[in-house]
Parts: C-alpha cells; sequence; structure tokens
C-alpha cells in the first residue's frame, strides 16, 4: 500500500508528539509551523503526568533525570512566609523548552518547516490539502490541527468555537537559583510551593534552568500567579505595548510596559509570602497569560483532525495541557494503527474518546478556578489544605 501522508499543522508540543508517533508508524508527516523563526519557550513551566512520559516513551525519547527537577512535596506560606502546611506529593516539573528540544530532536528537520502560516484547508473524498500564506500548498491523507488555542485549522469547520475568557490572567516567570538568597532557596527547594493571598493564587517549583540544566545550582524556578484582571477596564491597559499598540489578549514579553511590571512587582511585595515576593523581583522577564476555556462539540470533519490545545483548552490548575496533548497523540495514533489506516474509520472513534476526555479536564479545572472569578461557596477551594492537594495532581478522567 502507498505510504500515507500527514500534514501536521503547528509545530509546538502537540504537533511534534503526534508527528513522531506516525513517523514511527510508517507515516509520511510534514510538520508545518507560522512561525518564521524557531519557536522559543517563555519561562513556561510543564507540570508532567504519566500521558507526557508514555508518549516520550513510544517516541524512544529517554526519560532520566535530564527531563526535569523530581520533587518530593509541597509547602503552602503564609503571608509572613511562615509555613501553613506541607503535603508529600512526589513529581518530576519539566519546561516547554526542554521539552521542545527533545522532540524535534527526535523528528526529521528536513520535515519541519517554519514560516507556513495556514491560510486555508480543503479537501477532497481522497485527499485533504492545505494553503499557507507564503504561496505553498501541502497535500496528503490527512490533517491534522495542533495550532493551538487560536486555531486557523479549527475555524475553518467550527468557525463559532472561540476561546472565553475566564476572568483573571496569570503572571508568569523563570529565577535562577544562584540569584535567590539563601533563606528562600532553602524554603523553596525542591519544593513545589503556595502562597494564597484574597481571590488570587501564586504557585511555583524548581525546573531546568536557562541553560536546560537540572543540576543543583544551574536550575531555575517557575511562579504562576493567578490574578484577577476586569475585561474591559484592566486588561486592555495591560494588552498594550511600550510604543502604545493594543494588542488582543496577550503581549510580547518585552513589549511589556516598565509602568505594568513596577506595578505587578510591587503588588507581589505587598501580597505574597516574602519568598514569592523575591522570586517575582528576581525573575528577568516575566509575562502574562490570559485564562481562557475553549470546548469542541468534536474533535475531527472528514479527513480533519484537531488535538491538543485546537481541540480543548482548560485552565492551568490541572497542569494537565502538554499531557492531554500527548494523549491525544497517542490516541490518534493507536486507532489509525488499529483501523490499518482507514482514517474515515479512525478519526470519528478518536472524537468519540477524547471529547468526553477534553469536557472532563475542562470541567475540573473550572472548579479549581472558581474562586478567582469570585464564585460563590468556592471559598473551600481557597484553603492551604485544599490547593496542596488538587492543584496540578495526576487524577482519573
Amino acid at each position: 500500500m502507498p505510504q500515507p501522508r500527514a500534514l501536521v499543522i503547528g509545530g509546538s508540543l502537540g504537533g511534534l508528539f503526534v508527528a513522531n508517533l506516525l513517523h514511527r508508524r510508517g507515516w509520511d508527516v510534514g510538520v508545518y509551523e507560522q512561525s518564521a523563526v524557531p519557536l522559543a519557550g517563555r519561562g513556561a513551566g510543564i507540570i508532567t503526568h504519566p500521558d507526557l512520559f508514555m508518549a516520550l516513551g513510544r517516541i524512544g525519547i529517554a526519560v532520566d533525570d535530564t527531563i526535569g527537577v523530581d520533587i518530593e512535596g509541597r509547602v503552602a506560606f503564609d503571608r509572613s512566609g511562615a509555613v501553613l502546611g506541607t503535603l508529600p506529593v512526589r513529581q518530576c516539573l519539566t519546561t516547554w523548552g526542554r521539552l521542545h528540544t527533545l522532540l524535534l530532536h527526535a523528528f526529521l528537520a528536513e520535515r519541519y518547516h517554519l514560516g507556513h502560516a495556514c491560510l486555508g484547508v480543503e479537501q477532497t473524498a481522497q485527499t485533504v490539502t492545505a494553503h499557507f500564506g507564503n504561496g505553498a500548498t501541502a497535500q496528503g491523507d490527512l490533517l491534522i490541527g495542533a495550532d493551538g488555542i487560536r486555531s486557523a485549522v479549527r475555524s475553518r469547520f467550527a468557525p463559532d468555537i472561540c476561546p472565553g475568557y475566564a476572568g483573571y490572567i496569570a503572571w508568569r516567570g523563570l529565577a535562577a537559583e544562584t540569584e535567590l538568597t539563601p533563606r528562600t532557596h532553602r524554603d523553596l527547594f525542591p519544593k513545589f510551593a503556595f502562597s494564597l493571598a484574597p481571590h488570587e493564587h501564586m504557585l511555583g517549583y524548581p525546573v531546568a534552568g536557562f541553560g536546560n540544566s537540572t543540576r543543583a545550582g544551574e536550575r531555575a524556578f517557575n511562579f504562576v500567579w493567578y490574578r484577577p484582571t476586569h475585561a474591559e477596564r484592566e486588561l486592555p491597559q495591560l494588552c498594550t505595548d511600550i510604543r502604545g499598540r493594543r494588542h488582543d489578549m496577550a503581549i510580547p514579553p518585552p513589549l511589556i510596559r516598565p509602568a505594568v511590571l513596577k506595578a505587578m512587582r510591587e503588588a507581589a511585595h505587598e501580597q505574597l509570602s516574602p519568598q514569592f515576593a523575591e522570586v517575582v523581583a528576581k525573575t528577568r522577564q516575566p509575562f502574562f497569560q490570559a485564562i481562557f476555556d475553549l470546548e469542541s462539540p468534536q474533535m475531527t470533519h472528514g479527513r480533519i483532525a484537531l488535538l491538543g490545545d485546537a481541540a480543548f483548552v482548560a485552565r492551568p490548575h490541572c497542569g494537565m495541557g502538554v499531557s492531554k496533548a500527548a494523549g491525544d497523540a497517542m490516541a490518534l495514533a493507536d486507532l489509525l494503527q488499529d483501523s490499518d489506516n482507514d482514517i474515515l474509520t479512525a478519526l470519528p472513534r478518536y472524537s468519540a474518546a477524547r471529547v468526553r476526555f477534553g469536557k472532563a479536564v475542562v470541567a475540573h479545572a473550572r472548579k479549581l478556578g472558581a474562586y478567582l472569578q469570585g464564585c460563590a461557596g468556592s471559598e473551600y477551594l481557597h484553603t492551604p489544605e485544599a490547593v496542596m492537594r488538587d492543584i496540578a495532581v495526576t487524577r482519573e478522567f
């Protein structure tokens, strides 16, 4: 039989997971990334779960102590920096950049194409064709939209499915461990830590450092700080850059206005534990992301499949984004193999299975974020015991 061909739209983690898995099963795979320059992580820490490690193993990537930083427990601090509680939870924490490097090196460099923004998709009974902004086209048997929350692929067959703003943002960043004072370093390494303020939520954990090293002395501390931000009154100001240009819900980190960063660091000093206030102060390039929900009623359309954030976006409280994409990739590859690469048989089965999973993850993440939205009766979710027990832990859905 002729070798089947897959077009993967999006060259981030989800796209590379499925591209590697299909390539290892005999598919001719091309990855098309809209960015004209190599992708780079913005200090994003990643919580690992079993699906992530399983996918790496299937691709042939060794899971060893260079993947991330192992922690043995969790700790919550009060405003003064005193310990409110601890909980023994073993986890491995890594970074977007570390995973992307591993997945990209496992794939074929000549099949990874930068500067290919997908502008249109057409399909017939036998083929699917992608049209790109640079004038190129690509044809295959299967097209996979792994192009994130603003998916161009999804918009072609589900234009009414759009992200919904949750009402709060997350400030994020990395501070090198060598820049932290001895006391703060002792309190935070190697732990998953929390600091709670009224209607806000800060967490952080150690990850590989700026050189992707997980060795002691070469690591970094990753923080995620959730803050309610009104969509009309406050978010537009945050998204106005140093040149006065207004961005839509996000802004490149180097363009964040100094006054915005100054106000954020001052708020950290006033509201967070001293350990976290120091991490924020010593972070080289903080950035923020607006938090969204996204649910797709179906993940396939003919010879087109959605994967990862292109189909479902859950708030980060679950820490499931990358593992969910890895699970999608494995499910798609398995169902194609089980059906002898009969795409029109495998894709409806894939959609049915992963829509159920995606809806469950989104619902759980909404519950964990209810307090940040000011939902009545959600105060019990904002205690040291609750956040240490429920945030970013592995669970069955």
